[in-house]
Order: structure tokens, then C-alpha cells, then sequence
């Protein structure tokens, strides 16, 4: 490159630098560049952004002092009702157990089977091949019940604690057991009369199971605990009683020994006579302790459901009969209370009486001729007993009746009871029939368990008791916690009874309870053959109640035993032939058990010798 042209190249670039070029703005120049007035709508804007904040934050400030100091109470209560619920939980109820300790009736713990098809693992043929034998059931016959529906079939419930755990062993998907508690009585129909029975919502629904519901429940009560959201139950809030509760057990007054007895005795005479039904009744007269109580026909309080609701009530308490010829000893008693009688006191048994215009005979249409007391007794003589009764006013007799309460109930602790029948003393005293009916123990009505009370007076020296069930509430160790207070009433004086007593015991070794001798043993007892009322008015022409009533030892009376059997079908139907063999069968069992000594008996006038030297 020549000289002259570097020069040229030189002047030119020297002119391009030269030239003015546009100036950078600085920070300060760029500012004020931009700044400009904000427009109206933007403010507006604003404040309507801020207005909005303001009132959402004084809105919720409001809503928060509404809901923290306004409405604190109501929402607290609602919350606690959201986290609390109220529980009953199961208390098994207390065990019943006779005078022995016998476990009579108890809570047991059951099993119910479901299976859920769905969720099984094998075929449904496979699952019924192993459940079937457990079931005793026909394997095809559960494969139909699991094709039916997916889940929640039951297959059987009630199952025991051998037949669950056999199940369990099986380790079967879709199988469960459920767990619950129900009501077992281990003697079956032994004491159902007594005891009645427990349903399934755990309810008593008969006997004492009905009438002690407060002994037998176990403070039964309510309590509020915490629960989470899911529903769950907080452990940390259930009260700390919730499952203490005591081991009391109801103890009663009967021998299972005892009633197993009477039961079978009392069995044998209804299917040999074909009766309707029966009863027997034993009672301690001292303080009316009942230590048998039977009434047949009878159920299974276990399968309470397969029975007729008719059995479920006990109708020595519930239905009233005419006593008949067993009530004769206690007008004889009334008589002698008033002075009318003696034991020797001769009557003339003619055979036939006749009361306006209303002939009364013997049930064996036979004279007796001249008897004293105990010969009247031992005849049981309707006709005697009319004279005696005869001589006593109407209206002290219908008082002195009315004294023994027959109508009203004995107070015992089972349900159902109801209260005798007897007529107003207007109606009583108006004509003679109706005392001279009364004599021989018809023209009123009462219940078995009335008529045993009444007997209970004549052994125990004149007192009424109680007759009742139940002991008390008792420990593991037969210690008593509570027990039950009852009343008693003097009805007749020491001296009457012993003579009747000792009357009575004339029908056994020389009168109409002669079937009921046992070998050196003292028994005093009275036959009974009454018409049967009928619902109509008057009595039922083929229909009687036959019974027979025994206090014993008559040396130092205890005891009475009463059998009743209800419309005995044949020929040869009275107390003496169905009754009093009842009867001697229970107290041949009630002596071996209660250890009743003999005792020998010197002959006495009017008595034949028991004992054979």
C-alpha cells in the first residue's frame, strides 16, 4: 500500500469518528423518561383489591368470634357428641345354683358359623366336603346354600367350644365364627318350672329368670367414652369399673336330688293314669323354703322355641283348683279354734245330708256311722264334716276362712301368681249350702302353692310363711351377701295344730293314705278327690282333681309334700291311688337326703301299731 493511500484511508476514518452519534441515556435520564401519572382506573382497582382483603379479613374475624365465643356451647356440645359414643357393654348375667351349689342355669359362650363363597380359596364342593362332617349335614345340601348368594350365609349358630375349635383347625378363607353369649341350663327340663327361660335378646321371659331380672343382671348400665375419627374406640377413656363386676351367684331353696325324684315319681303316675297334668310341691315349713317344685308336662328352657307358650307358666302359682278332701284338716283346726270340737267329739255319719233342699253323700255312698275327729279323717267323710261346720255361725266361719287368705296370693317369687277365690260374705252367709260346700273343701278356689302354705301351718305350730324360692345372692364360697326378709302370721295356736297333726296321721296308718306308709316313720297326710270345676258354672261331669298332702315327721313336723295330677283318666281315680304314691316316693327320697331319722312309735288308742316288733 502506497503512502498515499494510507493518508486517504486515514482522513477517512478520522471523519466517521468525528461524527455526532446519539447519546446513551443514563439510569436518571431513563427514569424520567418513563414516568407518567397512574390513570384512574388503575386506583380504582386498587382500592377495590384492598377493600376486598379488608372485608374477607373482618368477615372472617366475625365468623372465628362467632364460632370461638358465640356459639362455643352449642358447638362444643356437638363435637362431643361426635367423639363420644354411648355404650352398654355385655355383663353375663349372674349364674343360678340350687341349695347344693348345682349349676342351674349360666352364661355360655357360643358360636355362630357364616361363610362368604366369594372369598374362598378351594371350590365350593371342597369347602362343604370338610364343613359337612362338623355340621352333620349333607355336603350337596351345602353346596346349594353357597351358590345361593356371594357372602354373609349362616350355616349354623349355638355351636360349643368343641365344634368351634374343630372349624378353626380346618383354617378355612371366607369361614368365620362369631362370638356371643347365651343362656345355658345344663339340667335341661329338670327345674325349667322354676327357672323359665332367657330369649335371644337376652331377656327373661318366664320363671325367676323373669321375676329376678334385678338379681340376675348384673347392674346392668351406660357409659359415654371417646372415639376417633374413624370411629374408633379410645381405649384410655372407658372407665376403669367397666369390667369389674362381682361374682355373686342366685342361690336357690330347691335340691336337684330332691326334684329329679319327684319329677320321675310324679312321670310315671301321669302316663299311668293319662292325666292331664300334675304337680308336686315339697316345702320346709319353717320358714317356707321350697326345696322341690315340679309341674309336668314341662320344656326345655335350652330350646325354649320348640315348645307350646302354654308350659311356660307355672301353674302351681297361676291357675286355681277346688282342694277338695286335703282342706278338710284345716276347717277341722277352725272348729276346734272355735269350740265347737273336740278330738273326741262323736259325730253320726249317716250317709247322706241333706242342705236346702241339696243332698250331700260320701264319695263312697256309704254310712260310717259314729266317728270321733280322726275318724272323720281317716273316712273322709263329707257328710261328718258338714255337721261339723254346722255348728259354727256362718259369718264366724266365712271370717275364719278369710283369716287363712284364701283370697289372696302366698307372695312367692315366681311370676305369675294369682290370688284364690272365695265368695262375699253376703253371698257366704246367705244360705247354708255354701258353708256346708265349704266343709269338705269346694265352693272356693285356691292354687297348689296356697294349699301347701296352708299345711305349712298346721306343722309349724299356727304360723303362715312365705313360701319362696330363692336363698340370696351368694359368694364363691356359699357365703351369703343378700338375702331375701319374709314375713309371718299366726293363724292358729300350737295346741290346735299338734292335734290335727296328730289326726292326720291316723289317715295314714289306719285311713284312706294308707298306700303312703313308710316303715317307722310318723306321717301325718289327708287324701283329696274333687270335682273339677267347670269355665261354665257347676262341674264338669267326667272331670277330677285328685291329690294327696303329707307333713312329716309327725314327732316333729317339717315337712309337706303335696302332689296333685289333673284329670286322671280310669275307674280307680282318686288321691289315695294316684296321689299318694307320689308322694311316698318323694319322701322315701327326701328322707335318704335329708337324713331323716326313724322313730318308734308306741301303739296308741285308735291307732294301729307301726311298727312290727
Amino acid at each position: 500500500m502506497t503512502d498515499t493511500s494510507r493518508k486517504l484511508i486515514s482522513h477517512s476514518s478520522k471523519g466517521r469518528v468525528n461524527k455526532k452519534r446519539p447519546q446513551k441515556p443514563n439510569s436518571r435520564t431513563k427514569a424520567t423518561h418513563f414516568k407518567a401519572k397512574p390513570s384512574q382506573s388503575s386506583i380504582f382497582r386498587l382500592i377495590m383489591v384492598w377493600a376486598f382483603l379488608l372485608a374477607g379479613m373482618f368477615g372472617l374475624g366475625w365468623r372465628l368470634y362467632q364460632l370461638q365465643i358465640v356459639q362455643f356451647t352449642s358447638l362444643h356440645s356437638k363435637a362431643r357428641q361426635q367423639q363420644t359414643v354411648s355404650l352398654r357393654p355385655y355383663i353375663p348375667r349372674r349364674s343360678i345354683i340350687d341349695r347344693q351349689g348345682n349349676i342351674l342355669a349360666t352364661d355360655q359362650l357360643i358360636h355362630s358359623l357364616y361363610v362368604h363363597p366369594k372369598y374362598f380359596q378351594q371350590s365350593n364342593e371342597e369347602v362343604a366336603q370338610k364343613l359337612a362332617p362338623l355340621l352333620k349335614v349333607n355336603p350337596q345340601k351345602l353346596v346349594e346354600q353357597f351358590s345361593r348368594q356371594e357372602t354373609g350365609i349362616r350355616l349354623a349358630k349355638n355351636l360349643d367350644e368343641s365344634d368351634t375349635s374343630k372349624i378353626k383347625a380346618l383354617k378355612l378363607d371366607g369361614v368365620d365364627l362369631l362370638e356371643n353369649y347365651a343362656r345355658f341350663y345344663p339340667q335341661n327340663d329338670l327345674a325349667a318350672d322354676v327357672l323359665g327361660y332367657v330369649d335371644q335378646e337376652r331377656q327373661g321371659q318366664a320363671g325367676l329368670e323373669l321375676s329376678q331380672r334385678k338379681l340376675l343382671e348384673r347392674d346392668l348400665y351406660s357409659f359415654s367414652t371417646r372415639r376417633n375419627g374413624e370411629g374408633v374406640i379410645l381405649p384410655a377413656f372407658l372407665p376403669k369399673e367397666v369390667f369389674n363386676f362381682d361374682e355373686l351367684q342366685l342361690q336357690l331353696t330347691l335340691d336337684t336330688r330332691l326334684q329329679r325324684a319327684a319329677r320321675a315319681a310324679l312321670k310315671r303316675q301321669l302316663q299311668k293314669f293319662k292325666a292331664k297334668r300334675g304337680a308336686v310341691l315339697v316345702m320346709d315349713a319353717k320358714d317356707g323354703s321350697l326345696l322341690s317344685l315340679v309341674s309336668e308336662p314341662s320344656y326345655n328352657p335350652n330350646e325354649y322355641y320348640k315348645s307350646n307358650v302354654s308350659l311356660f307358666k307355672n301353674w302351681t302359682v297361676s291357675d286355681l283348683y277346688e282342694p277338695g278332701s286335703t282342706f278338710k284338716p284345716l276347717n277341722v283346726a277352725i272348729a276346734i279354734e272355735e269350740g265347737v270340737i273336740t278330738p273326741t267329739t262323736i259325730i253320726n255319719d249317716t250317709g247322706l245330708i241333706t242342705v236346702d233342699r241339696w243332698p250331700i253323700k260320701n264319695a263312697t255312698q256309704k254310712a260310717n256311722g259314729k266317728l270321733d275327729i280322726a275318724g272323720v279323717l281317716q273316712t273322709s267323710s263329707n257328710v261328718a264334716m258338714v255337721q261339723i261346720m254346722q255348728r259354727l255361725n256362718r259369718k264366724v266361719y266365712y271370717q275364719r276362712l278369710a283369716a287363712l287368705g284364701l283370697d289372696q296370693g302366698v307372695g312367692i317369687d315366681l311370676p305369675g301368681e294369682v290370688s284364690g277365690h272365695l265368695k262375699t260374705e253376703e253371698e257366704f252367709t246367705r244360705q247354708a249350702i255354701e258353708a256346708a260346700t265349704a266343709s269338705f273343701g269346694q265352693g272356693f278356689s285356691l292354687t297348689p302353692i296356697k294349699l301347701v302354705q296352708l299345711h305349712a301351718a298346721l306343722a309349724n305350730g299356727g304360723k303362715l310363711v312365705t313360701p319362696h324360692i330363692v336363698r340370696g345372692l351368694v359368694d364363691e364360697y356359699g357365703q351369703i351377701h343378700w338375702q331375701p326378709t319374709h314375713t309371718k302370721q299366726t293363724i292358729f295356736t300350737p295346741q290346735t295344730t299338734q292335734k290335727v297333726i296328730e289326726m292326720m296321721e291316723t289317715v295314714v296308718s289306719d285311713g284312706t293314705g294308707e298306700v303312703a306308709k313308710i316303715d317307722k316313720y310318723r306321717i301325718a297326710g289327708k287324701t283329696g278327690t274333687a270335682q273339677k270345676a267347670s269355665p261354665r258354672g257347676g262341674y264338669l261331669a267326667n272331670a277330677k282333681i285328685t291329690s294327696f298332702v303329707a307333713i312329716l315327721p309327725v314327732e316333729s313336723p317339717r315337712y309337706v309334700i303335696l302332689a296333685v295330677v289333673d284329670e286322671p283318666k280310669g275307674a280307680n281315680t282318686f288321691g289315695s291311688t294316684v296321689a299318694a304314691p307320689i308322694v311316698k316316693s318323694v319322701m322315701e327320697a327326701l328322707i335318704s337326703i335329708q337324713g331323716i331319722p326313724p322313730f318308734q312309735v308306741k301303739p296308741r288308742e285308735g291307732v294301729k301299731e307301726r311298727i312290727q316288733q
